[in-house]
């Protein structure tokens, strides 16, 4: 017996099927041979000077112990991605959070840990109150979790991995291969529109990132905490006016006169003080939309039994301008384009029901004012002469009101009025000028503000939403709403459901458009190579 045979014993299935061919056996019998076999004057020659055999699990003949790679992924990550420091945080963690582990870079020194290091309990629940007050806020799931990996990075937590969820928040630290992961969760119950807290959150966030400043986790949590203390910018009594005022401004943009635009307002008012009372007394939402829906409506229907002389669909219009629920559609559709489904499904059924609640407030007014014999057309075409300047500056005074009950910084509201004014331009421009369709037309104004907003943000280094929200205000489809559901007030549910239909396209052309001009926006940042950047690649039909 050989060396090798000593060395490694064969087993009865290699002697059996793999054995290769060999002389007869005693009593006359061949061997049994292997399908697999090399039949004979086909075997390679060994060369002289090679080995025999070896073993899976020896090293290679070219191994150099001297100059051999790493063996494992070391827990702080492979330094091989260099990102441009001076980009606003956003960028940068979102570069970060689309990369494997491994391939994330190093981080940079920690500023903020003690001599004992971080306390990474803490450092988990600064970061989760932080996304709690982002995603209440009406912030996209990535810009959530961009932000959330930006403050444990700043404390010295590489290896952390954040979730965000509709109404869910988690995060996990693990300090190193062979160590426990640390995970820790928060709900978000509640959730309310106020984009000054919006912003002074983003601010605190750029603070924590800048490796030039020093923050202690208890100053980052007295800033915090004053966050959550500040009062809004604006009072009750303003959001009311700016309510009256949207609903105004949205009748002129849909070829109403003064007496419409005072009409819309009024019941935008009384929608809105109604809507207050409901929320006053624990109502969910959904009754409060449909409590807001019923003043508009019975203005109109009003109007129309007392033989006015105006355009009762141009003030149910203007009313349910200031209702739709864009802000949420943006960030539903948003959630769905960057991956974020769970996500992205909560917030579009969100929208639903709060469309729902809108469609059965107008619907009982319209069904009572055919009842009672108001003489209502689902087939007139507003009154939309072309008047350019009246409909850019309606257009801005929806957009300023809109970013007012949004409870925007002061500091932004010129900005997102005049971007609001630059998107019914290219509106009007394309639909009316060009003859285009208006979901294309749409599509395009909205991918304008999307553009201008994500560049003002990353100027200001701050969010995205107060440039963008109140700028869509002019393109959503109040019109194509109220025509519908009329339609199906007069048991014409054909043309009702054209029209709705058409009404969820533009809907949908304003939030992909919002979407598409974000994304390309970065493309002009400094963000390095298409490699440091991946996103998640399937093969069609899979």
């Amino acid at each position: 017996m050989t060396d090798a045979e000593n060395r490694k014993p064969r087993s009865d299935e290699a002697r059996s099927v793999f054995a290769p061919p060999g002389p007869p056996a005693a009593d006359g019998e061949s061997s049994t041979t292997s399908e697999f076999a090399v039949p004979d004057g086909l075997a390679v020659p060994q060369q002289p000077g090679a080995e025999s055999e070896g073993s899976a699990f020896s090293p290679p003949r070219t191994y150099s112990a001297r100059q051999a790679p790493p063996a494992f992924t070391p827990p702080v990550g492979i330094p091989a991605v260099s990102l441009t420091k001076d980009l606003p945080w956003q960028d940068r963690m979102r570069t970060m959070l689309r990369m494997p582990v491994a391939e994330r870079p190093a981080p940079e020194p920690v500023q903020k840990a003690e001599e004992e290091g971080p306390a990474v309990p803490r450092v988990l629940d600064l970061t989760l109150r932080i996304g709690e007050l982002l995603l209440a806020g009406g912030e996209g799931a990535e810009d959530v979790e961009a932000a959330m990996f930006a403050v444990c990075r700043s404390y010295g937590l590489d290896r952390c991995e954040p979730t965000v969820t509709f109404t869910l928040l988690s995060i996990s630290y693990q300090p190193s291969l062979v160590d426990d992961p640390v995970t820790a969760s928060r709900t978000v119950r509640r959730r309310g529109t106020d984009y000054t807290r919006l912003a002074a959150v983003f601010r605190l966030v750029d603070d924590l990132s800048d490796p030039e400043t020093h923050i202690s986790l208890e100053e980052a949590y007295r800033r915090l905490a004053e966050i959550r203390r500040n009062r809004h910018p604006y009072p009750t009594w303003v959001l009311t006016s700016a309510s009256g005022l949207l609903a105004g401004a949205a009748s002129v943009l849909v070829g109403g006169d003064l007496v419409v635009f005072v009409a819309a307002a009024l019941g935008a008012m009384l929608g809105d003080r109604l809507a207050w009372l409901c929320a006053g007394r624990g109502l969910p939402e959904f009754y409060q939309f449909m409590v807001a829906a019923l003043p508009p409506g019975a203005i109109g229907v009003a109007l129309t039994l007392a033989h006015v002389d105006v355009e009762a669909s141009a003030v149910i219009t203007g009313g349910l301008f200031a209702l739709l629920p864009g802000r949420a559609l943006v960030a539903g559709v948003q959630d769905g384009l960057t991956g974020f489904y769970i996500t992205a499904a909560a917030r579009l059924l969100e929208v639903m029901y709060f469309f729902v609640g809108i469609v059965i407030g107008v619907l009982v007014m319209l069904y009572v004012g055919v009842q009672v014999g108001a003489h209502l057309r689902p087939d007139a075409a507003l009154g939309l002469a072309e008047r350019p300047l009246w409909q850019i500056g309606a257009s801005m005074l929806l957009s300023l009101t809109f970013a007012v009950l949004l409870q925007q910084e002061r500091s932004t509201v010129l900005a997102v009025t005049l971007n609001g004014g630059v998107a019914w331009s290219v509106y009007g421009a394309m639909h009316y000028a060009g003859g285009i369709s208006p979901v294309a037309s749409t599509a395009a104004a909205a991918g304008l503000v999307g553009l201008f907003g994500q560049l003002l943000a990353r100027y200001r280094f701050a969010s995205a939403l107060p440039y963008t929200t109140a700028a869509i205000g002019p393109l959503l489809p109040g019109s194509a709403t109220y025509f519908g559901l009329l339609s199906i007030a007069q048991n014409e549910v054909d043309k009702g459901l054209v029209s709705l239909t058409k009404a969820v396209a533009l809907a949908m052309a304003i939030a992909i458009g919002v979407n598409l001009g974000s994304e390309i926006s970065r493309l002009f940042l400094r963000i390095g190579s298409v490699e440091k950047r991946r996103a998640a690649k399937r093969t069609r039909g899979f």
